[in-house]
C-alpha cells in the first residue's frame, strides 16, 4: 500500500473516531439540557449529580396515601406504598422494591463511606441507598430514597397512566378479590370479561397450560358467582380441548381456584349452568384447585384493545342463567 494512501487512511480514522466522540458528547449534552428543562433544580441535582435532599423537607417523606411511586425521568414503576415504612430518618424508605429488576446497586465510596447506591434501571437515575437496617420481619433493608427522585401515582389513577397490572398488587389491601378463567384464545375472552361490571383489570397467561385469564374484581360490586355465569355465556363451555377454530388443550375450559371453598363455589355456578338447559350437550369445563399462574408478554396483554380488528370467537350469547 503506498504510504499517502495509507497517511490518508489513519487520518481518515482519527477524523470518524473524533467525530463520534463528538456526537456522543452532543448528545449526552443535548439529554443533560433536555432533562434540566423537565426536572427542578433539585430533581436534577439528585438523580444526574448523586445528590441528597433534606430530611424531612421532602414531598414523600411523611406520605401514606395508596398507590406506586415512579422514577422521575422514565415511569419506570419502582416502589409501592405496600412496603413503605416509617424509619424515622426524614427520607421515604422502603423494605423492596416492586420488582428487583428496576433496580441497579453498586459500592459508593463517596464521603469516606462504603455504601451500596441504588439507581433506576432504564433512566440510570440515582435514587437513594439501601441498608441492612431495615425491618427484619420484611427482609432487613432499608431502601432509602430520596423523593425528588420520585412521581408518586394514587390508585386511582394507576389504571388511566398505563400501570393497570400492577393493581393486583393491591387486592389484599383493597378487599378486591381474583379469578382464573380458562375458555380458548385468551384474547377473546379477555376483551369481554373486562367488561363486566365490577370488574377492576385483567391480563393474560397460563395455568397448567391452559390459556387463562386473570381479573380483578371488587366485591362490593359484583360476585364470583355473577362473573362464572358471565364466562359461561362468553365461550362454549361444551367443546373439548376446542373453542372455535383453536383445537388443542391450552384451549379448554376451565375454572382455577385457590381454595376448596372456591371450588364449592364454582361448582354451583357449574350445576346453575347445566341445569338451564341452555347448552344442549354436557359442560366439559374443569374445576381445579391451584395456585399456578404465568403472566404472559406484552404483546397479548389487551391484544383486541390494541388490535381491534383481530381474530376471535367469543361473543355474547343472548341467553341469561
Amino acid at each position: 500500500m503506498p504510504i499517502t494512501r495509507f497517511f490518508r487512511l489513519i487520518l481518515g480514522f482519527i477524523a470518524l473516531t473524533a467525530l463520534s466522540d463528538l456526537s456522543f458528547a452532543d448528545a449526552k449534552s443535548a439529554n443533560s439540557d433536555s432533562l434540566k428543562k423537565k426536572l427542578t433544580a433539585l430533581q436534577y441535582e439528585v438523580t444526574q449529580k448523586n445528590g441528597t435532599e433534606p430530611p424531612f423537607r421532602n414531598a414523600y417523606w411523611n406520605h401514606h396515601e395508596t398507590g406506586i411511586y415512579v422514577d422521575i425521568i422514565s415511569g419506570e414503576p419502582l416502589f409501592s406504598s405496600l412496603h413503605k415504612f416509617d424509619s424515622g430518618t426524614g427520607w421515604p424508605s422502603f423494605t423492596r422494591p416492586i420488582s428487583s429488576a428496576s433496580l441497579q446497586e453498586s459500592i459508593d465510596a463517596s464521603h469516606g463511606l462504603d455504601r451500596t447506591e441504588v439507581r433506576s434501571a432504564k433512566a440510570n437515575s440515582h435514587l437513594g441507598h439501601v441498608f441492612p437496617d431495615g425491618p427484619k420481619a420484611q427482609g432487613g433493608l432499608r431502601y432509602c430514597i430520596n423523593s425528588a427522585a420520585l412521581r408518586f401515582i394514587p390508585i386511582q389513577r394507576m389504571k388511566q397512566e398505563g400501570y393497570g397490572s400492577l393493581l393486583f398488587l393491591f387486592a389484599e389491601k383493597m378487599g378486591w378479590k381474583q379469578l382464573r378463567l380458562a375458555g380458548g384464545c385468551y384474547w377473546g375472552l379477555e376483551a369481554l370479561l373486562s367488561k363486566v361490571p365490577g370488574v377492576i383489570e385483567t391480563e393474560v397467561g397460563k395455568t397448567l397450560g391452559a390459556e387463562t385469564v386473570h381479573l380483578l374484581f371488587d366485591p362490593k360490586k359484583t360476585s364470583a358467582q355473577s362473573i362464572y355465569l358471565e364466562f359461561f355465556r362468553f365461550h362454549d363451555p361444551t367443546t373439548l380441548n376446542r373453542q372455535g377454530n383453536d383445537l388443542g388443550p391450552q384451549y379448554r375450559s376451565a375454572i382455577f381456584v385457590n381454595t376448596p371453598e372456591e371450588k364449592e363455589e364454582a361448582k354451583k355456578a357449574k350445576a346453575r349452568v347445566e341445569a338451564s338447559g341452555h347448552w344442549k350437550k354436557p359442560l366439559t369445563t374443569e374445576i381445579t384447585v391451584t395456585q399456578d399462574f404465568e403472566r404472559d408478554d406484552e404483546f397479548h396483554q389487551k391484544y383486541l384493545e390494541k388490535n381491534p380488528r383481530g381474530y376471535t370467537c367469543h361473543y355474547v350469547r343472548p341467553f341469561r342463567f
